[in-house]
């Protein structure tokens, strides 16, 4: 067997156990979540920075289209005027691997001075992020997938896997169903099939076929 193809099965494996393991490690942490997004002033606010960031906005866009109204925010535009958007019930949502990046600590502090809850999305352990968020959801410290183990993998897709199960535990709780789903999706199959009417698919006025009711049956 090819190098790539060893290592690409390598890689998917190493990924699935982390996923095993971080399905193993959810708990009363994920349920305050909910329950705190749930409770909160909307828009909810999504933010991260590298990596990350690019997870947080991937949530953010499956938040909103679920039925939870989401943005996502730089954290350093945040820190030049976007913070206006917050209130005091106002939820953050926070990933970071590490929970030490400096902006984004520096970031959520100023969030919660302006009177919002944090929830955090880092490793397991202590941190700067973890002692400024009211709820913590811990993944797993596993190594990075891939020969150097250094670039985002394994730790972004468990970022993307715990994003995807809040924002579903969010529509199951309320009561979020395929009408919904249809009303934020009208141009995907499922909002077609759920939205379209008789009179847009029926042809009318000067669209119908017609003739004069004399003319003779030849032109037919």
């Amino acid at each position: 067997m090819s190098k790539p193809i060893d290592l690409a099965k390598t890689m998917i494996r190493d990924q699935g156990a982390a996923l095993a393991a971080l399905a193993e490690q959810v708990g009363d942490s994920f349920r305050g979540a909910v329950d705190l997004i749930l409770g909160a002033h909307e828009p909810m606010i999504v933010t991260g920075v590298g990596k990350s960031g690019h997870i947080a906005r991937k949530a953010a866009a499956t938040l909103s289209s679920t039925g939870t109204r989401a943005v996502f925010m730089h954290p350093v535009e945040g820190l030049h005027g976007d913070l206006g958007i917050v209130a005091p019930r106002s939820v953050l949502l926070v990933l970071s691997k590490s929970g030490h990046t400096e902006e984004l600590v520096r970031f959520v502090g100023h969030f919660r001075r302006v009177g919002g809850s944090v929830i955090a999305v880092c490793e397991d352990g202590p941190s700067p992020l973890a002692e400024l968020a009211e709820v913590v959801l811990a993944i797993p410290k596993r190594a990075e997938a891939g020969p150097l183990a250094l670039a985002p993998t394994t730790s972004t897709l468990m970022m993307l896997s715990l994003c995807d199960a809040l924002a579903m535990a969010l529509l199951d709780a309320r009561g979020f169903g395929e009408k919904d789903f249809a009303r934020y999706h009208p141009d995907g199959s499922l909002g077609r099939k759920l939205l379209t009417r008789a009179a847009d698919l029926m042809h009318g006025g000067n669209e119908l076929p017609c003739i004069p009711g004399a003319a003779p049956v030849s032109t037919l």
